[in-house]
């Protein structure tokens, strides 16, 4: 290793690595073994677990010439707790899997794994074990652990024609940074200079509503799911699994449109696309029978019919959403 260069994961080796990433963490009361052994061991006070998984690879879900490792790390967080949230339970841990080259330096995995405690901060938890492996690209797997404090889960088939469609957090930020660093919009420009920065730093790292599904669940939510993949495409997992049909109003949309227009005449795409049809946002949705709690807006109405999602009662042409395989 030369003189004064950061250490490489190949050169401090796969144990090395992990101390260092671990080394003066804290962990939440409940957790009574955390990383070191062959397994963590966390309380589950419920009885019951909420599990969600998934997976960040470069070049597919982010790019290291737009995001730090610290952004990496935050939105990998974000978007596994977003869907404990979405069950309405409280994110009790995070189990992480990385992989990455050989000669990739371990200070960039340490800004990683900053970005990941900091964000599981925000909801209480840690970071409980996980893994490391030599891979031609970095691939970040995250699973999350959630407890549903003695209240049933929120699925996605309980929404019933007469109820209302609400959303809390902000639609097609993500999608609009998105569109704005996919046409070379980050070059060249100093911070601050074209006033876009936010919508940016919103694809870079998403922002979930902690804290909201658990109140949602409390308010008797019928159904809800975040907004990972577009609203129509997340809104039509909810109008398939209940059998029911999505209205949503454009009137009640209008404020997130007008808020991204100008980023999107920028970018040269249209601002309905992305909020209908943007994701990674990680807003979440819901279906109440009647008026949502406080930190919810309503957006639309749950009627009966052959499951759909609508705008103003007609079908929406444009752009649903993420699809995986495309």
């Amino acid at each position: 290793m030369a003189e004064g260069r950061d250490p490489t994961l190949r050169e401090l080796g796969e144990f090395s690595v992990i101390d260092r990433l671990v080394s003066g963490r804290a962990l939440p009361a409940w957790v009574t073994v955390g990383p070191g052994d062959d397994a963590a061991v966390l309380g589950a006070p419920d009885g019951r677990v909420a599990v969600s998984t998934d997976m960040l690879v470069e070049g597919r879900h982010f790019r290291l010439d737009w995001s730090r490792p610290r952004d990496v790390g935050r939105k990998a967080i974000a978007q596994n707790a977003a869907d404990i949230e979405a069950m309405g339970a409280r994110v009790t841990g995070f189990v992480v899997a990385f992989g990455a080259p050989p000669d990739t330096p371990a200070a960039l995995v340490g800004e990683l794994a900053d970005g990941m405690w900091a964000e599981a901060g925000k909801v209480g938890a840690g970071i409980v074990g996980g893994d490391l492996v030599a891979s031609p690209q970095w691939v970040v797997s995250v699973t999350a652990l959630g407890d549903l404090g003695g209240r049933d889960p929120v699925l996605r088939s309980g929404a019933r024609a007469g109820s209302v469609i609400a959303v809390a957090g902000e639609l097609g930020w993500s999608g609009a940074g998105f569109a704005l660093l996919d046409r070379g919009l980050d070059r060249g420009l100093d911070r601050g200079t074209d006033g876009f920065d936010e919508v940016r730093d919103r694809h870079l790292v998403p922002r979930p509503p902690y804290g909201q599904g658990r109140t949602a669940a409390e308010s008797g939510a019928q159904a809800m799911t975040d907004v990972s993949d577009g609203l129509v495409a997340d809104l039509g997992h909810l109008a398939a699994a209940s059998g029911v049909v999505m209205d949503l109003r454009s009137a009640a949309l209008r404020e997130d449109v007008d808020a991204l227009t100008p980023a999107a005449a920028a970018a040269g795409v249209d601002p309905w696309s992305l909020v209908l049809g943007g994701g990674e946002d990680h807003a979440l949705v819901a279906c109440f029978p009647d008026y949502p709690p406080h930190g919810w807006r309503v957006i639309g109405a749950v009627r009966a019919g052959p499951a759909a999602v609508l705008l103003d009662g007609h079908r929406w042409d444009g752009p649903a959403g993420w699809q995986s395989f495309d």
